[in-house]
């Protein structure tokens, strides 16, 4: 790189002059994150309450900003100091820093760009989700261009201004360069180098600031104003960098007493022990004592209850409602996590949610951890995954393969589908794909367990032509839902529309009556709501029908985890497992249920009527639930032990995930 020689005239006057660029850049970065804030803020007033919320995260949001620009300025500061007392090193140091300075710039102004597209999806800054879609470039962009135009637009108008201005401006910053032979530079980095410190650190406590320091309310978006985006993003990465144990989140306990109660949780009693090396392992036997029946599940992307009309939602599922009717219906299932991938871990493996990423997607998960897939494996079951999309997405691939899925049935395996949107073939191919296989099985005389995910609900909503008739709204509706929302209305009744399709036609085949299928929602299409945890927003469909089950509604509030152990139970599988969800073909008239929930860095236990709430670096919270209406209220009584009930909950996935706990013998 070509270096400009250094006269008299471009040296700086004092040493401190050296680090003058790095506090005008400083200045104005808190200028523009404070106005990104106060903007957010402002569009957001009905979310943050009273006067003293406002000065709260405005406060904290400086110091948040304060300790983010350190961080970010540490490296350029400590090469001033190692590298200004060399003349060749301090020319190459120039162009370094207005490289670095202005990559910085642009990362700050577009991460603040993306934010106000990403809390109207997900109620949150951006996040540990917005970093793990970065793994899925190809339909992420085609997600985005399709469905998001104007929001890639402006990300990247924002990444072209940002570019340019700040290779502009940081032309002027340095334009004395940074040449100081003597010692007095070491004497001013040294000064320098504990003002970064102590303003990255924001504290001078134990532990660095955090999140969990500067959140004070209990609704997650006030929370996430106090941060920015780019600090956001930055402390997602360090958990995704070093996976999330929930201890250090929501505190300790020991094995022994974690081991006792999700025994207890399990209704385990000492004979029920298989191994102790497995402590969760106990045997199950089937209430159906027939011939085992084949199992297929259809896993619903974000299929809310919202949405569905037999569960007070809205009319957009005319098909569902009417399987229902002819179903066991759970009206009180609970998802336990927003993602795809944390519902396919609930479903397929009845494994308990964690902070971190759901164990698709996790190192240590990849083979010889229990799935649905690989105990029925076991019991000679043919065992397939059926999607309309690449089914390397989210990893779904390679932690299928790894534990027991025998056939990987994708896109690249459908005979001519029909219709291919941004996330793969449409619901119908998927269906008619399932069909013709399960036809073929039966035919062979092969038991099977097929999983079938299905996309066409996904954004940006796609899906052929002439299928539905969409729901007539008014004006005014028209205007509240937006454009948007209203495509997704259409999405989900065309899902409907794909699924009624499909059961129509299996009611007549030969395989329906050697079968049971569940039908449940992976999550809702977006959490969101004041709540630490907006539970309304983890309230999704579930119905198991077939030809020998006898259709009735439960009330009783149900989980994602209980939906294996249940399955297992109605096609007459007995089995070992470790699984912590009950067999809801066995409990006693008067069982009230229970759920669990992770929300971001939040963990939800739901007991009939009582919410008990984990954060990270705080004591646990306890709520009221009212079912009907989903509010929760602060418990003036509550009983002693739940925190230690939901703490063990909690820490029990991470135990049992670093420990090779989870799986069969």
């Amino acid at each position: 790189m070509k270096t400009k020689s250094i006269s008299a005239a471009h040296l700086p006057k004092s040493v401190f002059s050296c680090f003058s660029p790095f506090v005008q850049f400083f200045l104005l970065s808190l200028v523009f994150l404070s106005l990104s804030r106060l903007l957010l803020m402002s569009w957001q007033i009905q979310r943050i309450a009273g006067s003293d919320s406002w000065s709260e995260v405005f406060l904290q949001g400086i110091r948040i900003d304060i300790s983010s620009l350190c961080w970010l300025l540490a490296l350029p500061v400590l090469a001033s100091i190692l590298f200004s007392g060399s003349k060749t090193l301090s020319g190459y140091l120039y162009h370094a820093n207005r490289c670095y300075l202005t990559l910085v710039l642009t990362f700050i102004v577009f991460m603040e760009v993306a934010t106000p597209a990403f809390i109207l999806e997900y109620d949150l800054r951006p996040n540990r989700l917005f970093l793990e879609y970065l793994d899925y470039p190809k339909e992420v962009f085609s997600m985005l261009a399709r469905g998001h135009l104007f929001s890639l637009v402006c990300g990247g108008l924002a990444l072209i201004i940002s570019g340019y201005f700040g290779w502009r401006w940081t032309s002027k910053l340095f334009r004395a360069r940074c040449y100081h032979p003597g010692l007095s530079r070491y004497l001013a980095g040294i000064f320098m180098v504990l003002v970064v410190f102590l303003g990255a650190r924001s504290t001078l406590g134990h532990r660095p600031i955090n999140p969990a320091m500067v959140y004070f309310s209990n609704d997650p978006l006030v929370n996430a104003l106090i941060l920015n985006s780019a600090y956001s993003v930055a402390f997602a990465a360090k958990q995704l960098a070093g996976e999330v144990n929930s201890t250090e989140l929501y505190g300790q306990l020991s094995e022994e007493v974690i081991i006792d109660n999700i025994r207890t949780f399990k209704q385990m009693t000492p004979e029920d022990v298989v191994d102790d090396k497995l402590p969760s392992l106990s045997k199950q036997r089937a209430t159906y004592r027939g011939p085992k029946k084949n199992l297929v599940i259809i896993l619903q992307e974000s299929l809310g209850a919202r949405f569905v009309g037999s569960l007070g939602g809205l009319p957009l599922t005319p098909n569902l409602d009417s399987l229902s009717r002819q179903a066991w219906t759970f009206n009180n299932m609970f998802a336990t996590g927003t993602r795809s991938v944390r519902g396919i871990e609930a479903v397929m493996t009845g494994f308990t949610p964690t902070p971190d990423r759901a164990v698709v997607k996790r190192d240590k998960s990849q083979s010889n951890f229990f799935t649905l897939a690989e105990l029925l494996k076991r019991q000679g079951y043919y065992t397939q995954f059926i999607y309309g999309g690449e089914s390397h997405f989210d990893n779904m691939k390679s932690f299928f393969l790894g534990n027991g899925v025998t056939d990987i049935h994708d896109l690249d395996k459908f005979t001519k589908p029909n219709f291919i949107g941004s996330w793969g073939a449409s619901d119908e191919d998927l269906f008619n794909e399932a069909d013709k296989s399960f036809t073929r099985l039966h035919q062979n005389r092969q038991p099977f367990f097929s999983f079938v995910f299905t996309s066409s609900n996904h954004d940006p909503f796609e899906f052929p032509e002439k299928r539905i008739t969409p729901l007539q709204y008014s004006k005014q509706e028209k205007q509240e839902y937006g454009d948007k929302e209203l495509a997704r209305h259409r999405a989900i009744q065309y899902a409907d529309y794909s699924l009624g399709q499909f059961f129509e036609k299996a009611k007549k085949s030969d395989y329906y009556q050697d079968t049971v299928f569940l039908v449940i929602a992976d999550h809702d299409a977006r959490a969101f709501g004041q709540d630490l945890v907006p539970i309304q927003s983890f309230h999704i469909p579930a119905l198991i029908l077939g030809q020998d089950i006898t259709p009735k509604q439960s009330q009783y509030i149900a989980s994602q985890i209980d939906m294996a152990p249940t399955l297992l139970s109605l096609i007459g599988v007995d089995n070992e497992n470790p699984m912590l969800g009950r067999d809801l073909t066995r409990v006693a008239a008067d069982y009230q249920g229970r759920a669990m929930m992770q929300y971001a860095d939040n963990f939800a236990l739901l007991e009939h009527d009582e919410v008990t709430i984990l954060q990270p670096g705080k004591p646990a919270s306890f709520f009221d639930f009212e079912r009907s209406s989903f509010r929760l209220s602060p418990a003036t009584v509550f009983e002693s032990g739940r925190e230690i009930r939901a703490l063990s909950l909690s820490l029990w996935g991470s135990l049992a995930y670093h420990n090779n706990l989870y799986r069969l013998q």
